[in-house]
């Protein structure tokens, strides 16, 4: 909605101003979407720091003709510019106004060597000045629309694994891509735009491969099923997973499934306002190394989800920072002994206050297909 990207840029000019910059040059697209509404492939914004009345006249959003048109629709409370090179164009736009550009900040973590040249021969008169991760920033802690976008992401991957498992999409013989070709088109019947990313399915040992990439693998009476996934919403991106059992699970497989969600547990129960991302991490952690399985965990607890599905903050070990309420994070133990098979259990949640908001809700008891 056009008053909540108003209220986002509003944020914005305080932090410009408090960094001593006149504008922000932002040429990532998702910062455009961020602070626009625009989806287009191709944008750019001239943020102005001035705040008097009217000001917000002073902040352009510039795009090529074939957006012309969503534009009118997308971004309907800033002017707008019609030009190919979005980012020489807000540059030169800046330069013609000099006086009040002077410090115009560039997003220096998306803009590389030939393109600062680029946007410096277009800015004559205004000096560019480093001012990455600034949007970024403020996308840490979500508004009320983008924790309902979130919401509704997960409720969209939520329905599509009952419907997967109700109507037998998990049985012996299927394969993984088969497995992961149905869950994805659930998911845009339950009114996702598409998957948060490809789709994870992992049966038998291959569940002991973190980041395994779905093959022809059939699942077999007795496999542990990893399946990691998530839905895309409104540009936002939902993050869940999941392992099944095939069949009565052996003593091992259940015992690893319950190291595995106690350990999740307690990362769920350490998440909240004020706690550090290595504390949140350490939480978990130490439950896992407690059983003698530290080894075996070889990844951060967790990651920021958002308009990226890897977004700040990490919780990790070596991860920076306090969590606010607000901030949208996924907590996602996992257990992987080699040639044999792992667990992870990976939920969405907000941080609150108190109790963080849990937004995936399948259950976490171990499914037995």
């Amino acid at each position: 909605m056009p008053e909540s990207h108003a209220h986002r840029r509003t944020a914005l000019r305080d932090q410009l101003r408090s960094r001593g910059l006149d504008a922000l040059l932002v040429t990532n697209l998702l910062n455009v979407r961020y602070l626009t509404g625009f989806t287009g492939s191709n944008g750019a914004l001239l943020v102005h720091a001035a705040d008097e009345p009217g000001a917000e006249q002073l902040t352009v959003f510039c795009t090529d003709g074939r957006y012309a048109t969503q534009a009118v629709d997308q971004v309907p409370d800033l002017p707008h510019v019609i030009d190919r090179a979005s980012d020489l164009a807000m540059a030169a736009r800046a330069s013609k106004d000099s006086a009040r550009h002077g410090h115009t900040g560039y997003e220096s973590q998306h803009v590389t060597v030939d393109g600062l040249d680029a946007l410096a021969s277009s800015a004559e008169g205004v000096e560019l000045v480093r001012a990455g991760g600034l949007v970024e920033q403020l996308r840490l802690v979500k508004d009320d629309e983008e924790i309902e976008a979130l919401r509704m992401a997960c409720a969209a991957a939520d329905r599509a694994l009952a419907d997967l498992i109700q109507h037998g999409g998990l049985r012996v013989g299927r394969t993984e891509r088969e497995i992961a070709r149905e869950l994805e088109s659930r998911m845009l019947d339950h009114g996702a735009a598409g998957p948060s990313f490809a789709s994870i399915v992992a049966v038998g040992a291959h569940s002991a491969v973190p980041h395994h990439r779905p093959t022809d693998a059939a699942v077999h009476a007795g496999d542990l099923v990893k399946i990691d996934f998530g839905a895309l919403v409104d540009g936002y991106h939902s993050d869940m997973t999941r392992t099944l059992a095939v069949g009565p699970p052996a003593d091992w497989q259940r015992d690893l499934y319950d190291l595995v969600a106690s350990a999740q547990a307690a990362g769920g129960t350490a998440l909240r306002a004020g706690a550090s991302v290595r504390e949140v991490d350490a939480a978990a952690r130490e439950v896992i190394e407690r059983a003698g399985h530290g080894d075996e965990f070889m990844h951060g607890l967790g990651h920021g989800v958002g308009l990226e599905i890897h977004e700040a903050p990490a919780l990790s070990k070596t991860g920076e920072g306090t969590l606010s309420a607000g901030m949208a994070v996924t907590v996602e133990p996992g257990v992987y002994l080699s040639g044999r098979g792992g667990v992870r259990i990976e939920d969405t949640l907000v941080v609150r206050e108190n109790a963080a908001e849990l937004l995936t809700l399948t259950t976490k008891e171990l499914v037995v297909v």
